[in-house]
């Protein structure tokens, strides 16, 4: 029973690890070096991070700098840039790559938080099917009478509390980043 639970709670983890993640992604107006984190260059054949290949930093609020190491993989990480989803234009001197983040337009913040509130009930159905598998297992568990009645009604009601807890959590991270989109 208490592995279950113990499984359960470190897969309602991940997905909160995996929302943050997606909000940080999010272009909020501000530079961010998360933004880059899932555009990938080909490097000598292989698909890098440029995390890997460059010192991504912010300059300024909302201009980004990435000084690559080896200045050869300059044009590579335009490139890349130019090609990914991100919209944003890199302009470069051979040495430094600058990324400017315009200001959102307020259609544009409408259409981030819907985007927000969508990966969060996302989430949110992603906890409750780790809810149910683990109260499937806890049933299964009864029926072969390694669990009591008053057993299974225990770790059904702790399930249940790990979903309102981490849906709870979901709801605050939501609310954290539209209220930070908005503001901008």
């Amino acid at each position: 029973m208490k592995e279950i639970l113990t499984n359960a709670e470190q897969h309602m983890k991940k997905t909160i690890g995996v929302l943050q993640n997606d909000y940080a992604a999010i272009r909020a107006g501000r530079a961010n070096p998360a933004v880059l984190d899932k555009v990938m260059v080909d490097y000598y054949g292989a698909p890098t991070a440029i995390n890997q290949l460059a010192a991504v930093s912010v300059a300024e609020a909302r201009i980004l700098t990435i000084q690559p190491w080896d200045t050869s993989v300059c044009r590579a990480i335009e490139k890349a840039i130019q090609t990914s989803d991100i919209g944003i234009n890199p302009q470069s001197d051979g040495k430094i790559i600058r990324m400017t983040f315009p200001p959102l337009t307020e259609d544009r913040r409408k259409e981030l938080a819907k985007d927000i509130s969508k990966m969060a009930e996302e989430s949110k159905v992603a906890i409750r099917n780790i809810r149910r598998e683990a109260m499937d297992k806890l049933k299964a568990k009864k029926k072969s009478g390694d669990l009591t009645e008053d057993d299974l009604k225990q770790a059904e009601k702790k399930t249940q509390d790990l979903t309102d807890k981490y849906c709870k959590e979901i709801d605050s991270m939501q609310e954290k980043k539209q209220k930070e989109i908005m503001e901008i």
